[in-house]
């Protein structure tokens, strides 16, 4: 039986979003495969349950949910930093790791998800699963910099299949076998950012926005959608609660994370709880365990409370 896979890449402390990630997942009926890839040690919350239950080598660790998900960590070392590494890890997941998967989706660790599954199983049929930034949500066909893009395309002897009206947000994708030719486009704009357009691949940098490669693989990834022969379905920036109305992931783009935000002191500057803080709380309690039932509780409460109290006081 072919399988679904979801994908993440983390080091340090964003093991903890990994784990607010995994969380909402289970709660949301995930039940394939969920594949992260690591630098450095894996946390504790990973070796405690290898320890008693499953299995792990060298560079690979697995354990097994109770409701079917198989959870795999992979140690890499690329050349390049995780935020550009995205689509060659989804290759590497599609070619190396399990044959078998027939669907893919790119998760940032700093993502959770807030809708039943089978929407995203639903949605890929449809298209390659993109949400829009906020940032350039508007980006006319006639845009300068689309424009840049398009000569790049037809330079590279790409041609121009998909009006994109919207800039495309790197933090999500998602696709089934059948349109893989967006994961080699990816990879090849990736490749020519680096090659032809001197793009810093080893720093999660912008430079300024005249450049074609501001935002590294977030420009790739919009460029590979113009150019790819493959139907896109695309949300607006409400499909990670840049803005309200969403119902389907929340994405903690802002710093610092809400595993380290301390939710007072920001409250004093005048910034109430996001959606996302109060999403990722909601995901700290399940089948991964990062943070003390007392701890969940009391930051729960606090965010409502703050939540309450920056309608009488805040900048916005």
């Amino acid at each position: 039986m072919k399988k679904t896979a979801v994908c993440t890449l983390f080091e340090g402390d964003y093991h903890q979003g990994v784990a607010a990630l995994i969380n909402s997942l289970y709660a949301n009926g995930f039940s394939g495969c969920f594949y992260a890839g690591y630098k450095g040690k894996l946390p504790t919350w990973v070796t405690q349950r290898l320890n008693q239950h499953d299995r792990k080598n060298n560079k690979n660790a697995s354990f097994l949910l109770d409701n079917g998900m198989e959870v795999y960590f992979i140690e890499l070392n690329p050349k390049m930093h995780f935020t550009n590494f995205k689509p060659y890890f989804l290759q590497q997941v599609w070619n190396e790791e399990n044959t078998d998967i027939s669907r893919i989706f790119y998760f940032d660790p700093d993502i959770v998800i807030r809708c039943k599954w089978n929407f995203f199983e639903k949605w890929i049929g449809y298209g390659v699963a993109l949400v829009h930034e906020i940032t350039s949500n508007d980006m006319p066909l006639t845009s300068p910099i689309r424009k840049m893009w398009e000569r790049i395309i037809l330079d590279q002897g790409d041609k121009i299949h998909n009006k994109i009206h919207s800039y495309i947000n790197a933090g999500f994708f998602g696709l089934s076998k059948e349109n893989g030719s967006f994961l080699e486009n990816y990879i090849k704009y990736v490749e020519v950012g680096i090659h032809r357009f001197k793009m810093n691949e080893h720093k999660l940098a912008f430079s300024h926005r005249s450049d074609p490669f501001f935002a590294n693989d977030q420009d790739a990834l919009n460029i590979a959608a113009t150019c790819s022969a493959v139907p896109l379905s695309e949300l607006g920036p409400e499909g990670m609660d840049f803005i309200y109305g969403g119902f389907l992931m929340s994405h903690a783009t802002f710093s610092p994370k809400p595993w380290n935000k301390n939710y007072f002191r920001w409250f004093l500057k005048g910034y109430p709880p996001s959606l996302a803080d109060k999403s990722f709380w909601n995901n700290f309690g399940g089948p991964i365990v990062v943070f003390g039932k007392n701890s969940i509780f009391t930051k729960q409460a606090s965010l409502k409370i703050l939540s309450f109290l920056s309608r009488f006081y805040s900048r916005r």
